[in-house]
């Protein structure tokens, strides 16, 4: 009867905290919105956020991850023609104008040089309709569902489309790119041509939330008559960090509302808490056709978790996709990836981390290893 009465309170008890969290959920006016934690993508409020819209310059973040993976710093960026014709010559560029590409990646970011964004294309691509292919591959590997790209700044177009849940995932990518963190969390700086060589300009980020709200870091601002208010921002607090998605905001003030009510909402309810972490997942599995029997393994980082306030970190676990035999054909390096630890919470999996091999294993001959191979039908 005990045990029945604990469990009821315990059912009371979250069925309340839930209650208490749909009392509050974050008033906005977005038509589209999500709020996601940054280091693992976990939802935490979504409203219409798989609904196909115009994602306006929130499109650059795209477009400028390819530019830093693909381009040297360094590398001279000029503008064409048709770069200079784009709508809105923000920086007043002239034909055969150059800059380095991260002085263009920071314009296009900063001020949503539109032009800007073409030449960077162009630069990587050739033409525009080529960066296109390679911005909807990416998008595609970063596991976007619903988009599709058709230029590289955002500008409207019949065939350019993303949702609020895609342009999440492309953010938590791109974050992971000390580079780009960077870029967009400067609030003011200034850029030099290349040529002409005397011409420069300073930069003063359109993201007002950067000297408005505590933690905020980033990320791209978006705006269009036909797709609204739209915004990709991101904020950090303590161990928490947040990225929020609007798009259709009434306008362009009231996208900075949703977001700091976004963002409000999720510091008040996440967070984290110790999922996986590397000093306790150290294994040992068996080697066949290697100098040594046996090989340490672990995992490649540490993971925390987001957890909402109704939630019990109690429910975590960590299970282990890992082979019990490994073959050491063309040798094991250490930090190859051997398997995974597959971090679940009330038994769904909801993370994983690769787990690597912590030491090199060269192929050759022992007699550990030689028991392995025989008895490795037993042991697989």
């Amino acid at each position: 009867m005990k045990n029945f009465f604990a469990a009821m309170t315990a059912v009371v008890v979250l069925l309340m905290n839930s209650l208490a969290l749909a009392a509050v959920e974050p008033k906005i006016l977005a038509e589209s919105a999500i709020l996601v934690e940054a280091s693992t993508g976990r939802i935490i409020y979504e409203r219409s956020a798989d609904v196909e819209r115009e994602p306006a310059s929130m499109t650059k973040m795209l477009t400028c991850i390819l530019a830093l993976e693909k381009l040297k710093p360094l590398e001279e960026v000029r503008m064409s023609r048709a770069a200079v014709l784009t709508e809105d010559n923000t920086l007043n560029w002239s034909e055969n104008d150059s800059v380095s590409a991260l002085d263009m990646i920071t314009a296009v970011m900063l001020v949503s040089e539109n032009g800007g964004a073409v030449a960077l294309a162009q630069t990587v691509a050739g033409d525009v309709s080529q960066f296109a292919d390679i911005m909807n591959d990416k998008a595609r590997a970063i596991g976007c569902k619903n988009s599709h790209f058709a230029n590289p700044n955002g500008l409207p177009n019949f065939n350019h489309y993303s949702t609020a849940a895609d342009m999440a995932r492309i953010a938590v990518y791109c974050l992971k790119n000390a580079d780009f963190c960077k870029i967009v969390e400067t609030r003011r700086t200034s850029i030099r041509w290349i040529y002409p060589s005397d011409k420069w300009v300073e930069l003063n980020n359109t993201n007002e939330l950067l000297s408005k709200y505590k933690g905020a870091n980033g990320i791209k601002t978006g705006w269009t008559r036909a797709a609204g208010g739209c915004l990709a921002a991101s904020a950090k607090r303590g161990e928490v960090e947040l990225i929020a998605i609007v798009m259709r905001s009434p306008d362009q003030d009231t996208r900075f509302d949703d977001v700091t009510e976004l963002f409000n909402y999720g510091f008040e309810h996440v967070r984290m808490v110790e999922g996986i972490a590397k000093e306790r997942t150290d294994k040992k599995i068996f080697v066949r056709g290697g100098k040594q029997a046996t090989i340490h393994v672990g995992a490649k980082d540490d993971l925390n978790f987001p957890l909402m306030a109704a939630e019990d970190s109690k429910l975590l676990k960590v299970t282990y996709d890992l082979p019990k035999v490994v073959d050491a054909n063309n040798d094991i390096h250490e930090g190859q990836v051997l398997g995974e630890a597959v971090l679940s919470y009330n038994g769904k999996p909801v993370a994983r981390v690769p787990l690597v091999a912590r030491e090199d294993v060269r192929e050759g001959f022992s007699l550990g290893s030689l028991f392995v191979t025989l008895a490795a039908p037993f042991l697989s």
